[in-house]
């Protein structure tokens, strides 16, 4: 039957109305001690794929019958692999090269035909495939191309292990094939493996090479992500270069985003770093025929196709494509993709955050990080010239605040209503990922009505609930060094076991259990904060039991320790010599 079609990544290549069991395998875990490859741990691991596979046939689900009967009756299978770029990289050897397309035949080589031996040993216990018989001599002649296809492989750019188990295992998989036949029909396609590459740790997908020793992936909920590759200090270990030197290569790719112009770096040892798109720092990139040349040196040994991304300049010309299009033709590609760099607005990778014409990425969308559906929480009562309210802080697992609740005691509907709304508000500011300092600085000190003297003594006097709320939030989620730096004053106790309250202040334990805090030093020490809001919690929803502070007390901004507020705004005073002076609004207190 003729081949109409593939599937939209076009490695795979069968009969209409048929389905095919992927599955891949990262190459750069087959490597030995020394960093040669290990070829009985290859042959095992496709031994034990391919036999998971062929189980998955029989027990999946298709969409329609046909789908079901043909691959049922065919079980066509497609084992590939991932990471050759970064394998290839780890042993020295350039992608665009001799020595580097000989091995990837040898291993392709090695998976295909390990991949038709087990079929086969699978075919002696189970039989072959429903339409092997009307298919036995043509599908024999497809084996023993396969086999002839390993004479093609150059013996002195491999080593000898490698290569010897490629040949004894095409020698056993047409042997035990003319013998029992195969229980699939096609066992090899190189899928793309884009999205399952990162799932398995894979520096570069599939059969291709590295896009770029630095690059930028775009998220799909927004953002971009810098991805490093983690081949190259190994790779440089292997060309010889001692750790000294290795590092200061590394720093230097860190800064620069490329390899080029490393200090110590050899000149012929830059094709084993070139990537498939040129950085934008650098000159070098693997140029479009090594693509194409790669894609022929392992083709000969796949029964399907190459899923395979042939990256060109933004500058190739439509007589340069179609050329590409004709060598793969020649070459005995089945399908070959081509992607000229910058041809569309956005690109799923890129080699830096700025566009080569100078314009700017777009930045990146804000995302919202919620709070666990059970998270601690910190219930704060508080009193600001007689008006009472609570404050409940929601916390994520780290003891960063993520929510704030805000219930006024006695207000209206009106006031209540608005500071729910603003509190709700801020919690989407910092599930924003608005910093919460920034938001003190800038709601703390905030005056308006009402305002006055509170029952907290750690803030004693309040120009408005909202610089209340804040200036509570820095005292228990900044550490004193921010709030320092934000102007607001808050107490450090040399007695780290102090237990602190602030005028009934509650605190929900993880279990859901309220407990009540102990008592505040008259300085308000020891209050807890995101690192320690622990510490104020009862261990079993008991009540902590009052510590008297002992030690001797530090006060931040000394000069304020003793400060009344200004008569006139409600702000801190700051002492001038025996008197007091307002830096808000130049009122003095007892002098003149």
């Amino acid at each position: 039957a003729p081949i109409n079609a593939s599937n939209p990544c076009s490695e795979y290549m069968f009969l209409d109305d048929s389905a095919c069991n992927l599955a891949s395998l990262n190459l750069m875990r087959f490597r030995s001690a020394d960093g040669e490859f290990d070829t009985e741990a290859f042959r095992h691991a496709v031994d034990i794929t391919v036999t998971a596979q062929e189980i998955i046939v029989g027990n999946a689900s298709y969409p329609t019958p046909a789908i079901e009967r043909n691959s049922h009756d065919y079980r066509p299978l497609g084992l590939g692999y991932a990471n050759l770029g970064a394998l290839l990289m780890a042993r020295g050897l350039p992608y665009d090269s001799d020595a580097g397309r000989a091995v990837a035949g040898a291993i392709t080589g090695l998976m295909h035909g390990q991949a038709y031996a087990t079929s086969a040993r699978i075919a002696a216990q189970l039989g072959p495939f429903a339409g092997y018989e009307r298919n036995r001599e043509p599908m024999l002649n497809v084996i023993d191309m396969h086999k002839g296809s390993v004479q093609g492989i150059d013996p002195t750019l491999v080593a000898g292990d490698l290569m010897a188990a490629v040949r004894e295992t095409w020698s056993r998989a047409r042997t035990l094939g003319g013998e029992y036949g195969y229980r699939n029909s096609q066992v090899t396609v190189l899928a793309p493996t884009g999205t399952i590459g990162f799932m398995m740790d894979c520096d570069t997908t599939g059969v291709e090479p590295e896009i770029a020793i630095v690059k930028y992936k775009k998220l799909v909920g927004g953002g971009m992500l810098k991805l490093v590759n983690q081949t190259v200090p190994e790779a440089l270990t292997r060309l010889g270069y001692p750790t000294v030197e290795v590092k200061k290569i590394i720093d230097y790719i860190d800064e620069h985003e490329t390899i080029e112009g490393a200090p110590g770096l050899r000149e012929d040892h830059l094709p084993v770093f070139d990537c498939a798109f040129r950085p934008a720092r650098g000159a070098r990139s693997i140029h479009y025929r090594g693509h194409v040349r790669m894609m022929a040196a392992v083709q000969p040994f796949l029964s399907g196709a190459i899923s395979k991304t042939v990256n060109m300049p933004p500058e190739a010309t439509e007589e340069e494509i179609a050329e590409t299009y004709l060598e793969a033709w020649k070459l005995g590609l089945k399908a070959i993709a081509i992607y000229r760099d910058g041809c569309k607005r956005s690109q799923p990778v890129n080699t830096g955050m700025r566009a080569e014409t100078g314009v700017s990425l777009i930045p990146a969308g804000a995302r919202r990080r919620r709070l666990p559906d059970e998270r601690r929480s910190l219930t704060h009562k508080f009193s600001v010239a007689g008006h009472e309210g609570y404050i409940t802080v929601g916390m994520y697992d780290d003891g960063s605040p993520g929510e704030i609740f805000l219930v006024m005691a006695k207000e209206g509907s009106v006031v209540s209503g608005l500071m729910d709304s603003f509190a709700t508000a801020v919690s989407l500011a910092i599930q924003y990922g608005v910093p919460l300092k920034d938001l003190i600085n800038k709601f703390s000190h905030v005056r308006y009505e009402p305002s006055g003297y509170t029952r907290n003594p750690e803030i004693p006097f309040a120009k408005s609930i909202t610089d209340y709320i804040f200036r509570w939030l820095a005292s228990r989620f900044l550490s004193p060094e921010e709030a320092a730096a934000l102007g607001i004053q808050k107490t450090i106790q040399d007695n780290g076991l102090t237990t602190t309250e602030t005028a009934g202040a509650e605190v929900a334990s993880p279990s859901g259990v309220v407990s009540t805090a102990g008592t505040v030093s008259a300085t308000g020490s020891g209050s807890p904060s995101a690192y320690d809001a622990g510490r104020a919690i009862g261990r079993n929803g008991s009540h902590t039991m009052a510590v008297p502070p002992t030690g001797t007390s530090h006060q931040a901004f000394d000069n304020q320790s003793d400060a009344p507020p200004c008569s006139e705004c409600g702000s801190t005073l700051i002492r001038s010599g025996a008197c007091y002076k307002c830096t808000n609004c130049g009122a003095t207190a007892g002098c003149s």
